[in-house]
């Protein structure tokens, strides 16, 4: 197949070429061969492939059966709607809920809104499930000697589960969400590839996820999060990564656990990736990481706080953070309530990283995020966190946060003779992408040498 007339990213030539699933030339002028296909790009802009480098693919796909209940003025509207359209005895599964000077969720509150039905809300976060009596009463969370179970004075569960994802899916039930429709949603944005982040999969978990991609429900490639002891399913664009460690203030591991659990991981022939959201938390890492030895593979998830004087160590170790550059704007009305002034130049960093030498990629964090990465691209070129301290970059610098290999996130693939065939063809030039509204941006996108999507 060939594509002609193109603006390449990072090249001069306007013309590329494949033979199955690589790259076999690239120049200008080309003309396409007998029974060969090709696409004339009539100037848009080709560039490699976007993988979202940190996303959740199936929780992505639960959100479509899920009430998005937004902030505390919107939950109760929302709930009580679905509590009318749904039929009986069908639990209500709520999504994207944020704190707000308002007070929070719990119980008690839940109760007040839906008081006759089983009700679940997840926090926007990811860590928190908020859950009414009626869902405690049927998953018997009182009882439920976990950790995660927050607990009132009295002793009695207050409905908020930490961190409690997979025992509550387990409990709760329900068939598993069919991704189909996020990959198609996916290919239409340009998005060649996935790392799903989620943690702590099961050996069945990943089976099922795999078989996903080979039947064709999910048509990207596939980089999976997964524990040490998971074996690979050896499945075409299905690969397995880094060991996702998550950290919460809260219940911090002693330095020395930590080490020792980071280095058995190496051992198994697995880095790590550690959620890092606050200082302490990128500073226990950074300590561990120091104790245990750096694995290549090793990075940082999020980084929402990077201090100044974190960045050489970093660049030094070749530790990359995997950011998102969107949620300064999608949470600025959190950030600017709940982040303390004296931590405001530390967030979300983007610009300084790159400048320090640190390597940088992005991901969606989809669900908790926006999944169209030209949301995060736009973000990561007009957001300013400070006037004094700008963290916005140019247009094929936060293109090229989604341009990376999905081993090494911060190593940027090329349009190269010999290159997977992963590509995205958008269709204005680069200049004009950025005023292109979102459905008329991609005209084609090829993974392994395949159109996926043609507009």
């Amino acid at each position: 197949m060939l594509i002609r007339n193109a603006v390449v990213f990072g090249r001069a030539d306007t013309d590329v070429r494949w033979a199955g699933e690589r790259i076999t030339e690239c120049g200008q002028r080309l003309r396409a061969k007998p029974g060969e296909d090709d696409i004339d790009a009539r100037g848009g802009w080709l560039i490699p492939g976007l993988h979202d480098h940190h996303t959740h693919v199936r929780a992505t796909a639960a959100v479509a059966e899920s009430v998005r209940v937004g902030g505390p003025e919107d939950v109760a509207d929302r709930l009580r709607q679905a509590d009318r359209e749904l039929p009986a005895g069908a639990w209500i599964r709520g999504v994207g809920y944020h704190d707000g000077p308002a007070g929070t969720l719990d119980r008690d509150t839940l109760d007040r809104m839906v008081p006759g039905r089983a009700v679940r809300v997840q926090h926007r976060s990811g860590a928190l499930w908020i859950l009414n009596s009626r869902a405690c009463e049927l998953l018997d969370v009182d009882d439920c000697s976990l950790p995660g179970v927050e607990r009132a004075a009295s002793g009695q569960a207050t409905g908020r589960l930490w961190r409690m994802d997979a025992w509550l899916a387990g409990r709760a039930g329900g068939g598993a969400p069919d991704p189909a429709r996020v990959s198609a949603e996916a290919a239409a944005r340009g998005i060649t590839g996935f790392t799903d982040a989620t943690p702590d999969l099961t050996q069945a978990d990943i089976d099922r996820f795999a078989d996903l991609v080979a039947d064709g429900r999910i048509v990207q490639r596939v980089h999976c999060m997964a524990p040490p002891d998971i074996a690979d399913p050896g499945i075409a664009r299905f690969t397995l990564g880094a060991t996702k460690f998550l950290l919460d203030d809260t219940s911090l591991p002693p330095l020395d656990d930590f080490a020792e659990a980071v280095r058995t991981t190496h051992e198994s022939g697995r880095s790590v990736a550690v959620h890092c959201v606050t200082r302490v938390q990128l500073i226990l890492t950074m300590a561990a990481l120091d104790a245990a030895g750096i694995r290549r593979g090793d990075r940082v998830e999020h980084g929402a706080i990077v201090p100044a004087d974190s960045m050489p160590w970093l660049r030094e170790h070749g530790i990359p953070v995997i950011t998102q550059p969107h949620f300064p704007v999608e949470r600025a009305e959190q950030y600017a309530r709940e982040v303390p002034a004296d931590e405001r130049p530390d967030l979300w960093r983007l610009r300084s990283l790159l400048a320090a030498g640190v390597g940088v990629a992005a991901g969606t964090d989809a669900p908790f995020g926006d999944a169209d990465p030209w949301a995060v691209i736009r973000a990561a070129v007009h957001r300013t966190a400070d006037p004094a301290a700008p963290e916005c970059v140019s247009l094929p610098t936060a293109v090229a946060l989604f341009a990376g290999e999905p081993q090494r996130p911060a190593r940027r693939r090329t349009i190269a003779p010999g290159t997977l065939a992963d590509l995205t063809l958008l269709r204005p030039p680069p200049d004009e992408v950025l005023d292109t509204p979102a459905p008329d941006l991609v005209a084609a996108t090829i993974v392994g040498g395949t159109p996926v999507y043609v507009a």
